[in-house]
């Protein structure tokens, strides 16, 4: 698979990506959206803990941003000047705007004005570094965290006891599903799917052998997470990567492709159709994927009453009582969520159908706009952006990462959009 055209440049990039500052800041980043400020603790219970303080670890997970961004802002001016802003899609920088607003009608600001201005750090500070080191190095650095965690994981599962998910967890079905380092098993398997996709799609040694090593290795250990999304999504994203690849050729080939995908959406939309009430039912059900579909109905409740402008941005985990939920729900459930497990209809209740239109015009349309030419010399990054691009927006479907200030696929996707922005990030093709 990765043959020559995927092949990631590691020639040193310009002057100033070779700055201390900006790699120790994204080396910091990596390690603060890879491996967190506890890693190895077990998850914490829901019960007996008073969930409308703030999620443990904010206070501290703050200020380490801070200081990863500051010196990351003062490395960036020296080089753009105040044009380092710039370098944020525009989309994207409208969308964090219209979280910052929605603090006017949130029913916890405080909650949203901390969380909208975390998240706007993590964006700056993530596509700035991206810019400031060049992608091939941002990539290089990237893949060395990533086998580090790899190796770790595999290492934490014989030697440390919190590694695997043991009993007395909230949900039984968790025992003996391995996590490693991350607090819950579906990080670990989205990680590792991350780790594959890095791996496959880039030369790292003579035929690519380390990557595929790396790439097996990081299969292996998401099969024993039994994260069914991340299993289930890792060979739809590589398709989707390897399609684009050949796809991408020239124009013929897109347009075959494009009417390929318009049939099979097709298809699937006529399949739908024809099986409606079993997806109705399914949706009705709160017990259905995974207890997931009790809190998209109370979500869905509240939309229907507060359709345009939703909660306020952070709303919806750690607030207690203050959960828009609260009154949508039979119990307390709601008090102790992290979180919708459905990336869209977190936006569409914190930020109403006027967040979430802002949210696919940067999350959907300006990626796929970027990804629409036809660039023979960057064909093969763009085929590993992509399948990371496919990968997050369908994991988005079951789980939450759009705008989590910490969560690794939202770092993954932030540098997605820095290397569709960046055009200097080039391929390096063996003669």
């Amino acid at each position: 698979m990765a043959n020559d055209s995927f092949a990631l440049s590691y020639a040193p990039p310009r002057d100033v990506s070779r700055s201390l500052i900006a790699e120790i800041a994204f080396v910091a980043l990596l390690l603060m959206m890879f491996v967190g400020l506890s890693p190895f603790a077990p998850p914490p219970s829901p019960t007996g803990v008073n969930m409308a303080a703030p999620a443990p670890g904010d206070a501290l997970r703050q200020i380490v941003f801070l200081a990863i961004f500051f010196p990351l802002l003062f490395a960036s001016t020296l080089q753009r000047g105040w044009d380092v802003f710039r370098v944020v899609p525009f989309a994207l920088i409208a969308m964090l705007a219209w979280c910052f607003f929605s603090i006017g009608w949130s029913g916890a600001p405080d909650v949203s004005l901390r969380r909208a201005a975390l998240a706007t750090i993590v964006v700056i500070s993530t596509i700035a570094s991206v810019d400031l080191i060049g992608g091939p190095r941002a990539f290089f650095l990237w893949r060395i965290v990533l086998a580090v965690i790899l190796a770790v994981n595999w290492l934490s599962i014989p030697l440390i006891e919190t590694a695997v998910h043991l009993p007395g967890e909230v949900d039984p079905s968790l025992i003996g599903d391995w996590r490693g380092l991350y607090g819950q098993k579906n990080t670990a398997g989205a990680v590792c799917v991350l780790t594959a996709l890095l791996f496959l799609f880039s030369r790292n040694g003579r035929g690519n052998w380390i990557g595929w090593l790396a790439a097996a290795a990081s299969l292996g250990f998401l099969l024993m997470t039994r994260s069914k999304t991340s299993m289930a999504l890792f060979p739809v994203a590589l398709m989707a990567g390897l399609a684009y690849k050949i796809s991408w050729r020239d124009s013929l080939s897109r347009a075959i492709f494009l009417c390929g995908a318009i049939l099979i959406t097709g298809i699937a939309s006529f399949l739908l159709l024809l099986n409606w009430d079993l997806a109705l039912r399914l949706l009705a059900d709160p017990a259905s994927f995974t207890g997931r579909a009790e809190i998209w109905q109370a979500i869905l409740a509240y939309m229907h009453d507060h359709p345009l402008l939703g909660a306020g941005f952070g709303t919806m985990a750690h607030t207690g009582t203050l959960s828009p939920l609260h009154n949508y729900a039979r119990g307390n459930w709601v008090e102790t969520i992290a979180d919708s497990h459905n990336g869209y209809l977190q936006i569409l209740a914190t930020t109403g159908g006027i967040g979430l239109f802002l949210a696919l015009l940067a999350m959907v349309a300006d990626p796929l706009y970027r990804f629409w030419p036809l660039e023979p010399a960057r064909t093969g990054l763009k085929a590993l952006l992509f399948a990371i691009f496919v990968f997050v927006l369908l994991h988005n479907f079951l789980e939450t990462d759009f705008l989590e200030s910490d969560n690794s696929l939202w770092f993954a996707f932030l540098v997605m959009l820095a290397s569709l922005k960046t055009r200097d990030i080039s391929l390096t093709l063996r003669p």
